[in-house]
């Protein structure tokens, strides 16, 4: 019973999924304004040139 109480394996897993998770948003937020400002960008070069 002390064995299953000590194991902290499963303890572990789950901190580096959770860390995993928090990159994961972070990049996606960064990515949808990265694009929302490349597509602001493209707008205006585009009508520029027209």
């Amino acid at each position: 019973m002390r064995n299953f109480f000590k194991n902290e394996s499963g303890a572990t897993a789950i901190e580096y999924g959770l860390i995993a998770g928090l990159i994961a948003v972070a990049i996606i937020g960064a990515v949808t304004t990265l694009g929302t400002k490349t597509a602001s960008t493209f707008d205006k070069v585009s009508s520029q040139m027209v």
